[in-house]
């Protein structure tokens, strides 16, 4: 494939997953009551953040940047689902230590699958209520 190619390719699925971004965003708000979990990949990392989209600000969040991660699955394995299950803990626990218990999930345009997939459920067995 030519990098031509290669390259309208990524900005069209760049602009599916903005466009679904954008339409999930007019559904799922984070309140103070319940802040909204929002979750990025990017090519070589993952990020989730609890926003309160009210006040405008981020209570807590982790990423595959963070040290432990680092640590605990090596640079070569930062995106992948240990990587993904390790992020969604991190972020139940900083979560539930604020207090707060309920989020509502924002998957950032992505589908529901593989690391998105497991960043939800890591939360969910963490006690975060969706």
């Amino acid at each position: 494939m030519s990098t031509v190619n290669r390259d309208k390719k990524c900005q069209v699925k760049r602009a599916r997953r903005e466009r679904a971004h954008k339409r999930l965003r007019q559904r799922v708000e984070g309140t103070p009551a319940r802040p909204r979990l929002s979750v990025f990949k990017s090519s070589r990392h993952l990020y989730a953040q609890v926003i309160n989209d009210l006040g405008g600000h981020t209570i807590v969040a982790a990423s595959t940047l963070e040290a432990g991660v680092r640590e605990s699955l090596g640079n070569a394995a930062a995106c992948n689902l240990a990587a993904a299950k390790l992020v969604g803990e991190m972020v139940a626990e900083r979560a539930l230590a604020k207090g707060i218990t309920a989020v509502v999930f924002d998957r950032g345009g992505y589908r529901y699958h593989g690391k998105v997939k497991q960043i939800a459920e890591a939360a969910r067995a963490k006690g975060l209520q969706f």
